[in-house]
């Protein structure tokens, strides 16, 4: 089986490295990539969406699998590009990716198929923003459109307010789309995970990860600093519920709009006082989660997304580990608000038996790993129990050094005790 990945971060090493220990490993390939994906799989000489369409099916391409979410809606989409080449897709078309790619397509959505949800406004400028929030704080603001993470902001003040939306609306960091001002729903996080295959689905290991940059949820936003996966982080019956009340309620609301879906659905959830609430899909696996997840993943990984893009939901060729994952993420200086390229890595073969997942590096002439991004490494360990998991993914942080390093020391630690 040849199989091509389609991204290039931390959760596309994780997603390469789970499809190679499948028991027929494929022949991989990955676009855009990076040094350390090619490490497993094989560079595509493409130089965009484009002409990656034109590469897979003279290359015999038996599967794409999206990691990345701006390929899903770039252009003609990946998997409508794949389609018009008979070229089975992991991934959405860009109708059904819309659930992503726009924030207030999804709140239509959810409040159209009674999925529960918090109420939100869409706002096309700054000072109808303002009114809108009409001094109602803490208040949660969204920008409509794709933002790697950086375009959802939790305001507990009205100056908060005003800087992100003079960020978003004024100064357009994100390009071109309105604000959704939306109440703030209170209650842990957790993030659910579904392979749905038109009208079947099956749930992976619950996940949760950490936003803030700093220990104690301190500090600004990121695209996610470390995150924790297991079947026990949500008790049955709340599993249950979320699967009755958010879950099911999707699946029938794609297959009743028209939207097709064969791919991962990431649900964003809110466990408030009154019950499970969505705050966001997203079309693809989420990142750190999918560094989290993927180690506590087993069986035939590549068969299963191969099976679902022709159709067919095998659940016989997974099966999920009880255990917990801890995944702590090593962070460059300048971290969100920039990022410092060219730093030496040192200590990465020393983890043991953690598992090393690179999201923003480079490898020297030397051969030598050095940063090239904002978020650098994931440091991810499993074991039976979350204590366990915890000590063994932060001890072998502890090894891997780089100048201007930036991780949390609370993952996996804060809000369980």
């Amino acid at each position: 089986m040849r199989i091509l990945v389609v991204g290039k971060g931390g959760r596309e090493h994780a997603l390469v490295r789970a499809l190679a220990e499948s028991p027929e490993p494929p022949e991989l390939f990955c676009f855009p990539g990076s040094d350390a994906i090619f490490e497993l799989a094989q560079p595509v000489p493409a130089s965009g969406l484009e002409s990656l369409l034109e590469w897979m099916p003279s290359h015999a391409i038996d599967l794409c699998i999206a990691g990345e979410e701006s390929y899903l809606v770039t252009g003609e989409g990946l998997a409508n590009g794949c389609a018009k080449a008979g070229i089975p897709c992991w991934g959405p078309p860009k109708e059904s990716a819309q659930l992503e790619a726009s924030k207030e397509f999804a709140k239509g959505f959810l409040l159209r198929n009674g999925i529960p949800t918090a109420r939100a406004t869409a706002c096309g400028t700054f000072d109808e923003a303002l009114a809108t929030i009409a001094d109602e704080y803490p208040t949660v603001l969204k920008f409509d459109g794709l933002a790697a993470g950086k375009g959802v902001a939790v305001c507990p003040d009205a100056a908060s307010a005003r800087e992100f939306l003079e960020e978003v609306l004024v100064r357009r960091r994100f390009g071109a789309g309105r604000v959704l001002v939306e109440q703030c729903l209170t209650g842990p996080e957790v993030s659910v995970f579904a392979a749905i295959v038109d009208e079947t689905y099956l749930i992976f290991t619950p996940a949760r990860d950490y936003k803030r940059i700093g220990d104690g949820d301190c500090g600004p936003n990121t695209g996610g600093m470390g995150a924790v996966a297991s079947r026990q982080l949500v008790s049955p019956e709340t599993l249950s519920r979320i699967e009755t009340e958010i879950v099911q309620p999707t699946v029938a609301g794609l297959c009743r709009e028209g939207l097709p879906y064969r791919g991962f659905l990431y649900f964003g959830i809110m466990l408030t006082p009154s019950g499970p609430q969505v705050i966001e899909y997203n079309c693809r696996f989420g990142d750190p989660e999918c560094q989290a997840v993927m180690p506590l993943v087993r069986g035939d990984l590549a068969g299963f997304c191969l099976a679902g893009a022709q159709g067919q939901l095998r659940r016989d060729l997974l099966a999920f580990d009880d255990g917990w994952s801890v995944c702590v993420i090593l962070a460059s200086a300048g971290y969100p608000n920039s990022a410092h390229s060219g730093e030496r890595i040192a200590g990465l073969g020393t983890a043991g038996s953690a598992r090393i997942y690179h999201a923003g590096t480079r490898q020297t002439a030397a051969g030598d790993w050095e940063t090239h991004g904002g978020r650098v490494l994931a440091v991810v360990a499993s074991a039976v129990t979350r204590a366990e998991a915890v000590a063994q993914a932060h001890a072998a942080a502890d090894l891997i050094h780089f100048e201007g390093l930036q991780r949390r020391r609370d993952i996996g630690i804060l809000h369980f005790t």
